[in-house]
């Protein structure tokens, strides 16, 4: 069974036990978050899809910790103005383990 749910403006297709980067939720490490925009499911007997979620179908998982990405460097410049700028950027994120999905 698996399921397609909507967290931090991106879609994610998840299967129990599945390992996620996830854009940064208010949570604690080792606390149960609950994604309830569940957009579709699918299972052995066909798919569920919602308009624009699934009525009652939630997904379980356990926040495992919180943290930052690897830093990218972001460069600006004017050209023929002698205008640069050069920024570093890390992106926060939140690591969570799948461990139901509750159609």
């Amino acid at each position: 069974m698996y399921a397609i749910i909507e967290t931090g403006g991106k879609q994610y297709k998840v299967e129990a036990g599945d390992v996620l980067f996830i854009e940064k939720l208010d949570v604690e490490a080792d606390s149960e978050v609950t994604f309830d925009k569940v957009i579709a499911v699918g299972a052995e007997d066909g798919i569920k899809v919602g308009a624009p979620y699934v009525d009652g179908a939630t997904v379980t998982a356990k926040a495992i910790k919180n943290g930052k990405g690897k830093k990218i460097v972001v460069f600006t410049y004017k050209a023929k103005k002698n205008a640069k700028r050069k920024m570093g950027h890390r992106q926060p994120y939140t690591k969570v383990e799948i461990s139901a999905i509750n159609a």
